[in-house]
């Protein structure tokens, strides 16, 4: 049975896809919510609100891909969209007073930093050959 996962990893590798595509998608439907996070230094916000959503989507699609060289490359192409998010997450730690919204407050905002190296090692895993 090598190379064959647990259960409940099999279905974490199959609903990485269908996740990134639909939360780029949240990016043309709430584009305010994602400008609001967003660092001040940068500009045109909704401009790269979209880019980051058709990333995720572009990303997602490709890992429901038959093709093991795309799936590869779709996960590679994700974990350089978190990368590039990252500043937001940040952002939003460094300032927890803009967003009071947030459950749990800045200790919330500090722990999604680390997580999203657990995204990362999702999507890679769900763009490996067996997945």
């Amino acid at each position: 049975m090598k190379g064959k996962l647990p259960g409940v990893l099999r279905v974490l590798k199959l609903i990485a896809g269908p996740f990134f595509v639909a939360a780029g998608l949240l990016h043309f439907v709430k584009p305010r919510i994602y400008e609001a996070i967003m660092p001040d230094y940068l500009p045109a916000r909704r401009g790269l609100v979209y880019a980051s959503g058709v990333a995720e989507v572009i990303g997602g699609a490709g890992l429901l891909h038959r093709s093991p060289a795309v799936r590869r490359w779709s996960g590679r192409w994700l974990v350089a969209t978190l990368a590039a998010v990252f500043p937001a997450n940040l952002h939003m730690a460094l300032n927890p007073e803009r967003y009071p919204q947030i459950p749990g407050g800045r200790p919330a905002l500090y722990a999604r930093l680390p997580f999203q190296l657990v995204f990362a090692a999702w999507v890679l895993a769900a763009s490996r050959r067996d997945a």
